[in-house]
């Protein structure tokens, strides 16, 4: 599991310039963690797409900014900033990015497959 956190990342500050590129118009910023909880920012070109996929996570995700048509466990909506969604451990979930912005994903417990580089966001 990941480590927890040492003093010196109890407070972050959030440029999208740190963010790392994760391919198809997608960055992502891992904000704090431990092995219970991981807050991810992530932003999104117009037309990127978060293919469906599903882990074991529980996952709960905010739209900062942008629209997004979401896809979980077999329902679709179209959310806009203020919105958000719930993803149950083991469903299937993916999103289209519809007007460029960015979500904040929080899962439980913490990806550890995002801090060996395995993973993707959404």
């Amino acid at each position: 599991m990941p480590a927890t956190p040492n003093q010196s990342d109890l407070f972050m500050n959030s440029p999208a310039s740190d963010a790392e590129d994760i391919g198809n118009g997608m960055r992502r910023k891992i904000l704090g963690y431990d092995n219970n909880l991981m807050l991810v920012k992530v932003w999104f070109e117009k037309g990127a797409v978060g293919p469906v996929h599903a882990h074991p996570h529980t996952q709960t995700a905010y739209v900062v900014e942008g629209k997004f048509e979401v896809f979980v466990d077999g329902e679709t909506q179209v959310l806009e900033a203020g919105g958000c969604f719930f993803v149950p451990s083991g469903a299937g979930h993916g999103a289209v990015c519809l007007e460029a912005g960015i979500l904040l994903d929080i899962f439980s417990p913490a990806r550890e497959d995002f801090l060996n580089d395995e993973g993707y966001s959404s």
